[in-house]
Formats: structure tokens, sequence, C-alpha cells
């Protein structure tokens, strides 16, 4: 759609008031030309625009020099979205006296750029601002265009790389397609489908496809549990697809159900996938939604944050981005403005962070751009500031409003909805490579299942992924309740400690070294047996360090130890044996002494940290317990651990 800048009310105003003038205060003195103009004035009113047309252009004919019959044609075109016919008329008008209206170019302009002629609209914006005491108003958004103009020639110069490719018949079909989500493994796809009819000509739904062998498969309406009579439209996957947050509009009276009644004209809501089914969705709460409009949102892969677009009061603009964090106890915290760096005194909508946490897309038309609404990235530095937006280029966008764009968790897909042609039908959902400055930072993932190692029951466990270097929790998420399924995105350059829990059984713990990992991109896919509190059950510390040869622990050992403080002090019955246990490298007595201390010094840090010295205990085995044979540098690896095994409940 082409976004078109008209001060129709002033236009009319000034016709409103010399149609009660005397004849000679028109730019005519043929007296059948004002006759026809009044005559058009009087169906215009009557918004009988057709024969206004007929009237005004009979008038034209009566007297080619009369500027009016140019400018009320102008403006019915510019309402009828016929652009280029309305800016014919703006530059007759002009032709015949330039210095008649100062707005004439003003509109112009605003019409010009609403279609991509950035020169002439650049000439039009720079006459109406010679021009001596214009409203402050229309002198501030010509400055503005003046800017995009500016802008646009330099982009158009430039082209970045965009060769966008139709994503196919299973997802795409005659009716419009738009607002897509997917999963950071690249697996599931959710989109908005408009079910139109005859009857009815907006009726949205989602829609869920699978990826299998590399090709979306045929797509499917996502359940009566979210999809309803009303409309729902803007929705966000968790990176893992087990959260959904959508948009719904028009529903105070809860209509569509309690939990779906709204606060305002539209509101947030959210779903939880069990299993393969979604279940009931529920409005977020007012902490969020207000009276005003919400919509839009976009979920953290951390599993923190929800970034979405409202225009509540207090804003820059007309709608701005706020983001809203999680606390503790699960409520949502106060939601905050993004501030001016990111907001204007236009409007900021389809907000879109990637998986990598810090790379924010979003629409806007109220910076430096095309002239419409077009897609930016702004970037988080780590005092968590956002960065001055930068403009994708052309043309990914145009003069027409852009806007609704994702981008894959690798980093190298943005997926977006068109109406160009060669399309399967109405609004079609495509994809194209993103070129490089425009990328976020490399993540990778952890996917698979958690389930009880004895009964394979699937378990909905708690995840968190911890920074080693700084201690800092970095993602939270719960597996699915019903399918124990999970996936954990892993921002690269970083080392974790992951650390699974469960009420009823021993933690996991796994560790990620991804500083020193050569293939960044490849996932790791994991099954995480979890066991119940057991007698002889054992879990190996996969995140206690120690230095080559020593017993003294390394710093980033504190989070996994932290995590058995709080699982003993959670189960305060628990009696456990810790062990250490080295490779065969090395004399024998000297490796059962390095394991015995290191044993200890795990048990040393536990006392310290409030565990009664009476629960535990402490033995080193040396190389007497391998894992595994001691044949290669990996394997040797593996027997170099720390154990805590329980030895009474």
């Amino acid at each position: 759609m082409k976004k078109i800048l008209i001060l129709s009310f002033a236009v009319f105003a000034l016709f409103s008031c010399k149609a009660q003038l005397p004849p000679g205060e028109y730019t005519s003195t043929n007296k059948k030309a004002i006759a026809a103009f009044e005559k058009a004035l009087e169906l215009f009113n009557q918004r009988n625009d057709e024969k206004a047309k007929q009237e005004l252009k009979n008038a034209c004919e009566k007297d080619p020099n009369f500027i009016e019959p140019h400018l009320l044609l102008a403006q019915i075109y510019s309402e009828e979205k016929q652009t280029q016919k309305a800016i014919d008329e703006y530059i007759k008008a002009l032709e015949i006296n330039p210095k008649f209206d100062k707005r004439t170019y003003y509109n112009l302009a605003n019409l010009e750029i609403s279609i991509g002629k950035y020169d002439d609209a650049k000439k039009d914006y720079e006459a109406f601002l010679k021009h001596q005491h214009i409203n402050p108003d229309w002198k501030e958004k010509a400055e503005m265009n003046l800017l995009n103009c500016n802008f646009a020639l330099e982009a158009i110069k430039n082209p970045v790389p965009f060769e966008p490719k139709n994503i196919g018949d299973g997802i795409n079909s005659s009716l419009d397609e738009y607002f897509p989500a997917i999963t950071a493994d690249d697996q599931t796809f959710l989109f908005t489908r408009n079910n139109r009819t005859e009857v009815i000509n907006l009726q949205e739904d989602f829609l869920i496809a699978k990826k299998v062998n590399g090709v979306w498969q045929k797509a499917t309406l996502i359940g009566s549990g979210i999809n309803t009579a009303g409309n729902e439209g803007a929705p966000s996957l968790s990176a893992d697809g087990q959260i959904l947050f959508f948009a719904a509009c028009q529903e105070i009276d809860g209509s569509y159900g309690p939990n779906r009644k709204g606060l305002g004209s539209c509101d947030i809501f959210y779903a939880q996938k069990v299993g393969e089914n979604w279940g009931k969705s529920y409005n977020i709460g007012s902490r969020i939604n207000s009276p005003s409009f919400e919509s839009q949102p976009s979920f953290s892969a951390d599993g923190k944050t929800l970034y979405f677009v409202s225009g509540r009061m207090g804003g820059y603009g007309e709608t701005d981005i706020y983001s809203a964090s999680l606390n503790p106890d699960g409520s949502w915290g106060t939601p905050k403005n993004l501030g001016a760096k990111i907001n204007t005194p236009g409007k900021e909508e389809s907000v879109f962070i990637h998986p990598d946490g810090k790379t924010l897309y979003f629409g806007s038309n109220g910076h430096v751009g095309m002239g419409g609404l077009d897609i930016y990235v702004s970037r988080m530095n780590d005092a968590g500031e956002w960065g001055t937006p930068v403009n994708l280029g052309y043309p990914i966008n145009t003069y027409a409003d852009d806007h609704s764009v994702i981008v894959s968790a690798s980093g190298n897909l943005a997926y977006f909805a068109s109406n160009r042609a060669g399309g399967l039908g109405g609004l079609d959902i495509y994809h194209f490579d993103l070129y490089e400055a425009a990328r976020p930072g490399k993540i990778t993932y952890a996917k698979g299942k958690v389930y009880d190692v004895r009964t394979k029951a699937p378990l909905g466990a708690h995840f968190e992924l911890i920074d080693l270097e700084t201690g800092k929790s970095m993602i939270e998420s719960d597996a699915n309740s019903g399918n124990g399924e999970f996936l954990v995105c892993l921002p690269i350059d970083k080392n974790y400690a992951l650390n699974v829990s469960q009420p009823g059984y021993l933690f996991y713990s796994e560790n990620f070294a991804l500083k020193e990992l050569a293939d960044k991109s490849k996932p790791f896919l994991m099954d995480v047996p979890m066991q119940p509190i057991d007698t002889g059950s054992v879990i190996e510390l996969k995140n206690v360090f120690f230095e080559t040869a020593k017993f003294d622990l390394k710093p980033e050992s504190k989070a996994e130890l932290n995590k058995l403080v709080a699982f003993l002090t959670a189960n305060k019955t628990i009696k456990g044996e810790l062990s250490g246990h080295t490779d065969n490298v090395g004399d024998k007595k000297m490796n059962q002494v390095l394991s015995q201390n290191r044993a200890k010094a795990v048990y040393d840090y536990l006392v310290a940290n409030g565990i009664d010295a009476k629960r535990l205990s402490y033995k080193g085995y040396g190389d007497t317990k391998p894992k595994v044979k001691n044949d290669s540098d990996a394997n040797r690896a593996l027997n170099r651990r720390t154990e805590f095994k329980v030895v009474g409940k």
C-alpha cells in the first residue's frame, strides 16, 4: 500500500470559503466556468465525486487557466488513490500560477514521494520551504520528507542484495498470508491467514506448518483453543515453539470465552503447548495490556522479555515499542518504553527480537528512510542500550509501506509478506537471503527430550542456561510437559552451564564450551535422562573445573556448585558422597591423591555454603572407575570428572 500524505481538509476549507465570495475573487472571470466549478463544489460536499469530476473538467474546458478546478480535481483523485492523476492536476495548477497557493507544492510533493518520484518530490519540498509564514507542522513534515528524499536517492544508487522467493504452496494460498513466525530450529512455521468469504471480509486465523526433508508441508489450522470466530493476528512463537503470543481486538465483552476478554481495543494473549496440542489462550494481563492498543508481540529466546507495540499514553508517537520482563515469581514487570533512539513522533510497529537477544528489527515511518514505513535494525550494546537504528536499504525498503520482517535463528534468511506479482494470490509469504551487514549475532541451539531414566516417561523439566564467566542466568525455559521436548538457544562466543531440574529428581548438568567450538552453526541434539532421587543415584557435575594437575576450584565452577547447594537445601534429608576421578595418565598414586583432593575441594565448598558436613562425605577413586576406555584424548577427558552419589535419603 502506498502512503499518501495530503491535507484534504485544508483544500476543502479553501474552496468552501471561496464559494461564498463574488465571482471576481476566483482566478477565472468566465461565468460558465465559475458556474461549473460551484456546481462541482456542491456535488463534492454531497460526496458525489463522479459528477463533481465531470463539472470540474467542464470548468477547465471553459477556462484552461482556472486554477481552482485543478486543485479540487487533485484532491478527489488523491482520495481515490489515483495518485498520478492527482499529481498531474497539481502540476497544471502550478503551471498556470506557481504563486497561487504555497500549499500546492506541499501536497504535490507528498504525492510524489508516495510513489517514489524522489527527484520531483525533493524539488517541490524545497520550493515549499522557500515560502515565508508556513504552518509549523507542515514545515516539520516537509523537512523530514526532504531528508527522506535525499536518503532514498542515495539508497537507490547503492542497492543492497535482495532476491525474494515465494515460500511455496505448503504455506501460501489464493488468500492473504502474513505475519510469519518461526522456531529457532527452522522446523515449525506459524502465520496468519485471512479466511475471508463473500460475507466476511476479515476472518483471521493461525495456521502452522512443519518442515520435512527441507520442504514445508501443507499448513493446518492451529486449533479451536486459539482460533475463534473472531480475529487472531500478529503471532509470535517462543524460540522453542512451546509458547504462542498473539493479538486479538474488540473482545471486551468476552464473547469468545472468559479467557479471551480484552482490556482495550487490542490486547495481547498467550497459549502454551502440551504435547502436540495447544491449550486455551489467556489474556496476558493488565500489567501489559491497557485501555489502549497493544499488539505485535515478540518474545525473547531467553524466556524473560516480551517486546510489543502500544498506543498507550506517554509515548513518543502514534505507536511505540515497549518491553516487559518476567519477574522471578512469573508475573510481568512494568512495561518500559524503548526510548527516543528507537521510538519517534511517528509510528513504530512490527517489532521482532532475534534469538540472539541483541538484535531488534522493526518498522517505522519516523526515522529517515524511503518515505513510508521502512524496516530498521538496532543492536544492543554490552550496557543494554539500543544503538541508532539502521535502515535495511533499498530495495528491501521502497516507497511503499514495508514491515513485518522476521529473521531465522541462523541469521541467513528473512521472511516477509508481499502482494507482489507472481504470487499465489493476495499477500504471500516470501523469504530472502539477508545480506551480511544486516544479520544478527550467531547462535546455535540444544534440542531433545527430557524423560525419566527408568520409566521413559516425558518430563516438563525446567532449563537454565548460565554464563560460566559471569555466573549470570542467560536463558530459562521449560520442556513440553506432554512430550518432554525442549529447545534452548545458545548464543556463541560464550561458555555455558546447562542445568535441568525437576521436583523429585536429581538435577542434570551439561557444559557447552562454544568459545573454542570450531563449527558454531551445528546444533546439539541431546536427550536428558533424569534420575529419580534414590539411594545409589549418581550425577556427574559437568561444570566443576580444576586447573590441570591441581585441585583448586576454578571460578567458573561456582554456578554448578551453587545449584548443588540449592538442591541439597531443598532436599534436606539427602546424604551424598562426592567422588573425584582421573584418567590413567601419570602415576596411579598421584592420581588417587589428586582425585581425593578434588572431591574434598567440592566438599569444602558445600560445607562453607551452609550444607551440614554430617550429610556429606568425599572420596578419590583415581583411575579405577573409568566411564570409557582411556584410548583417546576425548575419552580421557570424559574420565576426568567429579560426581555426586546419593547414599541416603
